[in-house]
């Protein structure tokens, strides 16, 4: 008989006992796995959970037991509701963040819902986002919490995360399981975000490039930035740096810019400067600057110009109309939307035109 080394016997057992508790087969789950995602602004708010089914049975206070309870296993002795099912569900958020306007830092938290009856509940969003379900609750670790109202909503088979309601800054996210719906609002200060961003692109290759520099100045001008950061920004794209160069572009951005901080004089030097080199579109748009600043004599003089430079041009005379409509010259309005309307012009520019005549009695 071969006689069996002890060692070799060991080092099979060992290998075995290895594999069979290191190895996972991949099967299907009672509860799907998914994950959802949101982008606010330049920002994203991601879910990942499981996803259970109602399957006949009563959810709210007895599958899903109202406030803070001992499971019967883990750690916690007063654990919420997991929000899911298996793992814990987890929330991420790309940047800085507000939940139910509370702060919150950006990163990814285990989320938990201690369920209330009468339509409340409590959403907690953990420093602890690896743990399995809520059976290793610890108070100690929440990053936030927040009490919401939840709602009734047609029946829902399957557990859901949903973002039905989307702004520029912000997204109400809900999770909706059999006739109950738990929403609460995610807010981002889009603009200090995305300001911050380029501020720290303008170090790399992204700053070597002209365009890049007027467009964060025109972001900064239009959604509420630091003026005078932007007019740093447009004169380094107009003069002083090796990729600067002065356009009609950005000269009207510099323009804006001062006229938004009250130096209207220089505002509107800047203006008359950039019409010297500004294209037909800039030149319009300088005309419909004037024009809201009631500065109807350097409105005229923009407008002509952009005829001067294309008089094939039929928004040009369909702008050259509004100036004279605005500023009362009925004769003259109808003969420039008629003009304009003669050069078979763009269908946006023709229903411009047709307006207006149709405003003055004319169709």
């Amino acid at each position: 008989m071969k006689k069996i080394n002890l060692s070799t016997v060991l080092i099979c057992l060992f290998f075995t006992f290895s594999i069979s508790t290191s190895a996972q087969l991949n099967t299907p789950r009672g509860s799907q796995q998914a994950t959802v995602s949101q982008r606010v602004g330049v920002s994203d708010i991601t879910i990942t959970y499981s996803r259970p089914s109602v399957n006949g049975r009563q959810i709210w206070g007895q599958l899903v037991p109202y406030g803070m309870n001992d499971l019967g296993f883990g750690t916690s002795k007063a654990a919420p509701w997991r929000a899911g099912a298996d793992e814990n569900t987890t929330i991420t958020f790309s940047h800085d963040a507000k939940v139910e306007g509370k702060p919150i830092k950006a990163g990814t938290y285990g989320f938990h819902i201690e369920v209330k009856p009468n339509n409340k509940a409590t959403i907690i969003l953990s420093h602890d986002a690896n743990a399995w379900g809520s059976f290793f609750y610890d108070a100690s670790k929440d990053a936030l919490r927040a009490d919401i109202t939840t709602k009734t909503v047609p029946h829902k088979e399957l557990l859901t995360y949903e973002f039905n309601s989307v702004t520029p800054n912000s997204a109400v996210v809900s999770l909706v399981w059999e006739k109950k719906e738990f929403p609460f609002t995610v807010e981002f200060d889009v603009t200090s975000i995305v300001l911050d961003q380029f501020r720290e692109q303008f170090k790399g290759q992204t700053g070597f490039q002209r365009q890049n520099w007027e467009q964060a100045a025109a972001y900064s001008l239009t959604n509420g930035g630091d003026l005078n950061e932007a007019l740093v920004w447009i004169n380094n794209a107009i003069a002083g740096q090796f990729y600067s160069q002065k356009t009609g572009a950005n000269m009207l951005i510099k323009a804006q810019l001062l006229n938004k901080l009250g130096k209207t004089a220089e505002s509107a030097a800047v203006m008359d400067e950039a019409s010297k080199i500004a294209t037909v579109n800039e030149l319009n748009a300088m005309g419909y600057q004037m024009l809201g600043m009631k500065d109807y004599t350097r409105a005229q003089k923009y407008f002509e110009m952009a005829i001067d430079k294309d008089p094939t041009n039929a928004n040009a005379y369909d702008s050259m109309g509004e100036y004279y409509k605005t500023v009362g010259d009925k004769k003259n309005a109808i003969k420039y939307f008629k003009k304009s309307l003669s050069m078979n012009p763009p269908a946006n520019v023709k229903a411009n035109s047709e307006k207006h005549l149709k405003d003055l009695g004319v169709m």
